[in-house]
């Protein structure tokens, strides 16, 4: 079936691509504004972007009245946040940081969670968060009357330690995260636990002469 994009409903097409781009990490992003408040909401339309240098993309609506939304206000007036990855353990205090709480709320407190400091920035890291990513903005770009994408350049990772395989390399248990990613509609989520590997196919060697 056909879906044209530009002739359908707005939540058709939120419909449609959450029910079909899955699964997908989330961002739990915590913040701090220039009054010092804390925030903290969690992202499913985040990535990484590439690693030369370090960057990811965060997709931020706004509210229905096209004001910003918390989490990208403090992001575009202070140039600073952290990503926080969600392990299993964590799903109902990240849920919790969902509601709309008024800015001046501290969405870690009402969820019950530590914030730690930061070693870049004053935007803090969660407990008990496995991954957090120091990062700063690079740019952002209104995409929309209710949307706004930010570049975020990372500056330092903070992994759990028992999880580092090799240090100099860069490896890490990523299984033993307990990561959870974002699926369809209506609060679904999924586990990273059912993996499967295949190897990446070898360049053929052509022969001299082969095909003449």
């Amino acid at each position: 079936m056909y879906f044209d994009f530009g002739a359908q409903p707005a939540q058709t097409n939120y419909n449609l691509l959450t029910a079909t781009v899955t699964p997908r990490p989330i961002a739990w992003v915590t913040t701090r504004s220039s009054t010092g408040v804390l925030n903290a909401a969690p992202y499913s339309f985040f990535n990484v972007m590439g690693h030369q240098p370090p960057t990811v993309a965060l997709g931020m609506m706004r509210h229905a009245s096209g004001s910003l939304k918390d989490t990208a206000a403090n992001i575009l007036e202070t140039g600073e946040f952290v990503v926080n990855l969600v392990p299993e353990s964590l799903v109902q205090q990240m849920n919790q940081t969902c509601a709309d709480y008024p800015s001046d709320v501290n969405e870690l407190e009402q969820a019950g969670l530590v914030a730690l400091p930061a070693r870049h920035v004053k935007a803090p890291l969660i407990k008990g968060s496995p991954v957090s990513l120091e990062c700063v903005a690079l740019t952002s770009l209104v995409t929309g009357p209710h949307q706004t994408v930010v570049i975020g350049r990372v500056l330092a990772a903070h992994i759990d330690d028992a999880l580092v395989l090799d240090a100099e390399q860069g490896f890490v248990n990523t299984p033993a995260l307990g990561l959870i990613s974002r699926m369809h509609g209506g609060g679904w989520y999924a586990r990273s636990t059912d993996l499967f590997q295949v190897a990446r196919p070898v360049e053929p060697q052509m022969t001299v002469g082969q095909g003449s």
